[in-house]
């Protein structure tokens, strides 16, 4: 007889963002996007902590004076639900079953405002930086986690934010490895 665990949700430390609100009544969670991140761009943390510039802006608490290239955060309010930083810990900013605000204009098979159904994950880092191996390993358990969990999610509806605000945004990347994270889950859907 042969049993099928549901996988585990990987260890989150959670850090409560006010960026985000109710789904709308009947959303259906069926996208799971890939973003990055790095302020100022291109630096990371030397390691996760409350306080970092990330975590700040996703906080809410960003003071857009400390670098001059945060000018343009002023006002902004955005926060992904999870982002896994360099050393692959994970903090958790929103809820999944809430509405994060990660993916702005956006569209994905003909419909707009991604938020309303998608799931947001940010990769501390840049696009053409490579990301760590203990990122993609994180990566590839929450992706396991929530696919098994929310099932309109499917391999096929994982993307980049490039893909569903093309033209707009870039991320994650050509840095990125989609195929061995593809096939990380593949092989586990078998």
């Amino acid at each position: 007889m042969k049993t099928s665990l549901s996988p585990a949700c990987p260890p989150l430390t959670q850090r409560p963002s006010p960026h985000f609100n109710e789904r709308p009544a009947g959303a259906v969670i069926s996208l799971l996007v890939i973003h990055n991140i790095s302020l100022p761009a291109g630096c990371f943390a030397s390691a996760p902590q409350q306080g970092s510039y990330v975590d700040a802006l996703f906080c809410g608490t960003l003071d857009c004076n400390a670098n001059p290239t945060f000018a343009d955060l002023q006002g902004v309010t955005v926060a992904a639900h999870c982002v896994i930083w360099r050393d692959g810990s994970i903090f958790q900013y929103v809820p999944f079953d809430k509405r994060a605000w990660h993916a702005g204009p956006s569209e994905f098979a003909g419909r707009a405002n991604c938020n309303d159904f998608s799931i947001g994950i940010e990769l501390e880092g840049s696009d053409n930086l490579p990301y760590t191996e203990r990122q993609y390993q994180s990566l590839i358990t929450l992706s396991r986690y929530l696919l098994a969990r929310y099932k309109d999610i499917s391999p096929e509806r994982i993307v980049g934010h490039s893909d569903i605000a093309p033209g707009r945004k870039t991320d994650p990347g050509p840095a990125f490895d989609w195929l061995a994270y593809r096939a990380a889950l593949e092989c586990c859907s078998k």
